[in-house]
């Protein structure tokens, strides 16, 4: 298409030389197979695709109403850039309803993938025609090679009163001896939903939530690694990335989209912490500590979770963590007499 043409020729420049720092944080526009074949072989950390599903959705340079075979074939080109461009311990994670994900699933064990995962998280939409109620995407999680790969365990937050901070779930009568953190993440999500609300929403068809993208970044990434995403929509993966310290590498074909994200972008800052902090209650008192605020994370992970209140009382004054005690008691943190702040003793960045 003739308005990305100069965007491409710049890439190739670069392509040339093999070099993979001109495209690190950088948002491109232009065709996803056109600037795939340019970035560096190995090069990515993970790669994340999010592409259209087929269904006929109003998308501004793409044609979403393709017939079966050629959709299949556009997606097989893309998926072998996305398998060239992951570093022999990269990781691929493909997003798309189980109709296509089945044969994806073909396609990348005849390419040599690892097959880790299908996860399934929270979207309910509407039955087309005579099925169930649909209720879940999938998303593909595969590794290029079989032991040498990142995977990080994470934990999905206990269920707590808004009021008192205390987990609502008995398990069997053995809630005392579970993490406090919560229970190890399991490869089915209930607690991530689709964007509901046009007020919370860009104006694109098929937005994800950033808690999605975060969980899936935590759990394959460490700090400074390259995060890769094709169909870079509205900005998701890259706003995502870079809250978490990753680097990122967007893609997409729409201008408007591409301008979004870049100003969205702008407005984000990195944090000093691993985790998604995405409620905290305003009003809502403990009886530990009265005067203060409950914190709740979508994704923790047990080596990267710093609880540092000085950190968190940065982006959410007053912030009280009421299992911090727990954790302490635990040997997870050590606390200074001085202070009483908390600290994570690790090593893992």
């Amino acid at each position: 298409m003739k308005m990305y043409k100069p965007v491409i020729e710049t890439i190739n420049k670069y392509g040339e030389k093999k070099e993979i720092e001109p495209f690190i944080n950088r948002i491109i526009l232009g065709d996803v197979l056109e600037v795939m074949k340019n970035i560096p072989p190995e090069s990515v950390d993970v790669a994340f695709a999010d592409p259209p599903f087929n269904l006929r959705k109003e998308y501004g340079n793409y044609e979403d109403s393709k017939a079966d075979y050629e959709y299949l074939e556009w997606c097989y080109k893309w998926i072998d850039e996305m398998i060239k461009v992951l570093k022999p311990n990269g990781t691929l994670f493909l997003h798309n309803i189980p109709k296509w994900l089945i044969e994806y699933g073909h396609h990348l064990r005849k390419q040599g993938m690892i097959f880790r995962h299908w996860i399934a998280w929270d979207a309910m939409s509407i039955p087309l025609g005579k099925t169930l109620l649909p209720a879940h995407y999938g998303i593909l999680y595969y590794t290029k090679s079989k032991r040498d790969f990142k995977f990080y365990d994470l934990r999905s937050p206990h269920k707590r009163c808004s009021k008192c901070g205390e987990v609502t779930k008995d398990y069997g009568g053995k809630k005392n001896l579970m993490h406090p953190f919560g229970t190890i993440l399991s490869d089915v999500w209930t607690d991530l939903h689709r964007i509901r609300h046009k007020k919370r929403r860009d104006e694109h068809p098929c937005q994800l939530p950033e808690p999605l993208l975060e969980r899936l970044i935590l759990m394959v990434t460490n700090r400074n690694d390259i995060v890769l995403d094709p169909f870079m929509g509205t900005g998701t993966t890259a706003l995502a990335a870079k809250r978490l310290n990753r680097k990122f590498i967007g893609i997409d074909n729409d201008k408007n989209y591409v301008e979004l994200t870049r100003k969205k972008l702008e407005e984000i800052n990195p944090r000093e912490y691993n985790g998604y902090v995405y409620q905290y209650n305003k009003k809502g008192q403990s009886k530990k500590s009265p005067n203060n605020k409950f914190v709740r994370f979508h994704s923790l992970r047990d080596k990267d979770i710093v609880i540092d209140k000085n950190r968190l009382k940065d982006e959410v004054p007053g912030l009280y963590i009421d299992y911090e005690l727990e954790l302490i008691r635990k040997g997870k943190f050590y606390s200074t007499k001085k202070n009483h702040n908390s600290k994570k003793i690790s090593n893992e960045n």
